[in-house]
């Protein structure tokens, strides 16, 4: 036995038994333990058959049932006390003490309840030695003795009876621990693994995010660079200091859009081929291809249309195109009404489903939908807000920093 063994067999630490998921079902393990000990206390003191007892088997039969109910919250001192309860009634009574079947419940009871906390090696390792010292204090008197071999040994004899009782006891109480603890170990690493597909999810949708955000940034780099070169051109007999800060400029630019590429190369290995980003001007081919696809999609433009900035455009435009996808997969059926509101120095895109005509179908795995809008929210500082509407549909409101672009 190795030391963790060895520690865990003499442990006298408080082990209260594994807590249910619901409050009734946490108690009912005690109110059962707390009933069954004192049925126990009623049936070996003969209280429940009227039945005249001694002082000292009145004294062990509590004493046993005590065993009991302290096994609920430490389950080793309890077995170890059960143990020297036994010992104490065939010290103190005589035979047949400790083989009776009413002497031994409530031991098997405590061994039951220890079986629940402890592993197979210090179980059995215990009932072993709880065992041995019962037949030391009886002087090792087995009784009558029918057949030969390991089988007649214990169905011929009383502790061989009493020995098998145990052992089922035992069985039943270390197959139920093993599938407590299995179950635990499954569902840590369920969890585990949500929480790892939800964090690998959010680095999909940042990278997806940058690299569709790099040809914004390239197109600015690339006018800065035009426009630096240019600019001489537009000056007669510009001063040297002014040629060289704005060869300078564009160098710098060249060198970042440079840079640039080359995280772009790292963000898009393994990733769709480079292509030109849709804007909110786009948004009508994507209203055709879903309404294409069944649901009645309706759209709704407040304020004055003006350009924004690219971030802005590319990010409206998948958060509607996202929420789209969301509303099909989700909500079959159900029509869906897409309002951009063009505001002095914000843009609010709002797209709301009513109830599904039927239920969806389930989806494996987590998405890249709400994630997804909420980091291009973020990205641009702006607010995100989702949830069902009280119709019984879903609605995804969202407010995007957007001055007007010069």
């Amino acid at each position: 036995m190795d030391s963790a063994s060895a520690r865990a067999w003499w442990a006298a630490t408080a082990d209260p038994l594994p807590r249910a998921a619901t409050r009734w079902r946490a108690w009912l393990p005690h109110v059962l333990v707390a009933g069954f000990a004192v049925l126990t206390a009623a049936v070996t003191t003969g209280l429940a058959f009227s039945q005249p007892v001694s002082g000292a088997e009145l004294t062990v039969s509590l004493l046993a049932c005590a065993a009991v109910v302290l096994a609920v919250f430490r389950p080793v001192p309890a077995w170890w006390s059960a143990i020297l309860i036994l010992i104490a009634g065939a010290l103190t009574t005589g035979p047949p003490y400790p083989w009776g079947y009413l002497a031994i419940l409530p031991a098997a009871a405590v061994l039951f309840l220890l079986a629940l906390r402890v592993r197979a090696r210090v179980l059995f390792a215990s009932l072993a030695a709880g065992l041995l010292a019962l037949l030391a204090a009886t002087g090792f008197a087995l009784g009558e003795h029918s057949g030969y071999g390991v089988l007649g040994l214990l169905t011929g004899t009383e502790p061989g009876r009493v020995a098998l009782l145990l052992g089922g006891v035992a069985g039943v109480g270390t197959l139920r621990r093993a599938r407590r603890v299995s179950g635990a170990r499954l569902a840590a690493q369920v969890t585990l693994n949500a929480d790892e597909r939800a964090r690998r999810m959010l680095l999909e949708e940042r990278g997806r995010i940058a690299r569709e955000l790099h040809d914004v940034v390239a197109h600015h780099l690339s006018v800065i660079s035009i426009q630096a070169q240019v600019a001489p051109h537009l000056v007669t007999d510009p001063p040297a200091e002014l040629r060289e800060n704005l060869t300078g400029i564009r160098q710098n630019a060249l060198d970042a859009l440079t840079e640039l590429r080359r995280v772009l190369g790292v963000l898009r290995a393994g990733t769709a081929p480079h292509a030109p980003q849709p804007a909110l001007a786009d948004l009508g081919e994507l209203v055709a291809n879903v309404r294409a696809a069944g649901p009645a999609v309706a759209v709704e433009v407040t304020g004055t249309p003006r350009p924004l900035s690219p971030g802005v455009e590319l990010s409206a435009y998948r958060i509607v195109q996202e929420a789209l996808s969301n509303a099909i997969r989700h909500a079959p059926g159900a029509p869906v009404r897409v309002r951009i509101a063009y505001r002095p120095a914000s843009l609010g895109v709002r797209i709301g489903n009513a109830a599904p005509a039927r239920p969806g179908q389930p989806s494996p795995g987590a998405g890249h939908g709400l994630p997804g809008m909420r980091e291009r929210a973020a990205m641009l500082d702006g607010d995100l807000a989702a949830g069902p509407t009280p119709d019984g549909g879903y609605e995804v409101s969202v407010t995007l920093p957007a001055p007007a672009a010069p």
